[in-house]
């Protein structure tokens, strides 16, 4: 009989947990959903709504291992309906869609005799002024591979991946705040969203996974001005600047980042060589081979 009870204590124990547990997700999950409404302009809504992505390549110069290496960067901007819960694109339309501005943005370039190649994705979300709802980042050379995965569930779920000891498999939670890869969306959206002043940011999971430091908030000092937006990280000794039109769709026309490299400071840059309108998805026939000519690619 004290047998029983105690198994029944430990499956209401267990219940109880579970309906705790279901209910912290859920309050976590809908907190996504809980902030300003954004009002997104005419003049936006024809730009992104066209049924076009906005692809743009520049000319790369990346500092690597001490050295400055040649190559080349794509940014692709497009809107899509994004599924809340699971954080994946819709394939089909539901009143629980997220509309979102997706950017996926890929680098390639080699040092030495071996490529590097690296694609971040970011999903800021349109129907409200929150933060991303996901962004991911992979790097591939030929001594191995890394991806790294943040989630925005209430709080940042991550989970990396690298080859390197010690930091080969991590899962773990941040606070949710500022992400640096989701800036370059707020940016194409309005500019005057972007945080100022000093602030707490995630920085970029390229630049700390590829420099093997702790992926946290940092402290950061943001700049907006004519023109350029620039964050400052004193720690990191790490500074971002983005260059973009001023009016609207605000086109960024490159970037520079400076940090350290090798025994020195380097900078990296990024040249706008051209930008296309186009519905990319749908031209993967051997015919549509030409566009990537006339991006310079």
């Amino acid at each position: 009989m004290q047998k029983k009870l105690f198994s029944l204590s430990s499956l209401f124990l267990f219940l109880f947990t579970l309906l705790l547990f279901s209910c912290k997700n859920q309050e976590n999950f809908e907190s996504v959903a809980r902030a300003e409404d954004r009002q997104l302009s005419q003049e936006f809504k024809d730009y992104w709504y066209s049924g076009e992505a906005e692809i743009t390549s520049y000319q790369l110069k990346q500092p690597r291992y001490g050295e400055l290496r040649s190559g080349e960067a794509v940014l692709i901007f497009v809107t899509e309906d994004f599924l809340p819960k699971v954080q994946v694109k819709a394939n089909a339309q539901n009143p629980d869609n997220i509309p979102v501005l997706k950017l996926n943005t890929t680098k390639n370039y080699v040092t030495g005799i071996y490529p590097y190649s690296i694609m971040t994705s970011s999903f800021l979300p349109l129907n409200a002024k929150n933060h991303a709802i996901k962004v991911t980042n992979s790097t591939q050379e030929w001594c191995g591979q890394m991806y790294t995965q943040l989630n925005n569930r209430g709080e940042y779920y991550v989970e990396s991946h690298t080859y390197f000891e010690g930091e080969a498999d991590q899962k773990f939670t941040l606070p949710r705040g500022t992400v640096e890869d989701e800036i370059w969306a707020l940016l194409r959206i309005d500019p005057k969203e972007l945080p100022q002043g000093t602030k707490k940011i995630i920085p970029s999971i390229e630049y700390l996974r590829l420099h093997h430091l702790e992926l946290k908030p940092y402290k950061a000092v943001c700049t907006l001005s004519n023109g350029s937006y620039s964050i400052d990280y004193p720690e990191l000794s790490r500074t971002l600047t983005i260059n973009f039109e001023k009016a609207f769709p605000y086109a960024i026309t490159g970037w520079t980042e400076r940090f350290p490299s090798g025994n020195s400071e380097m900078t990296a840059t990024a040249t706008r060589i051209k930008s296309l309108k186009t519905p990319y998805w749908k031209q993967n026939a051997e015919k549509f081979t030409s566009l990537r000519d006339s991006l310079g690619l």
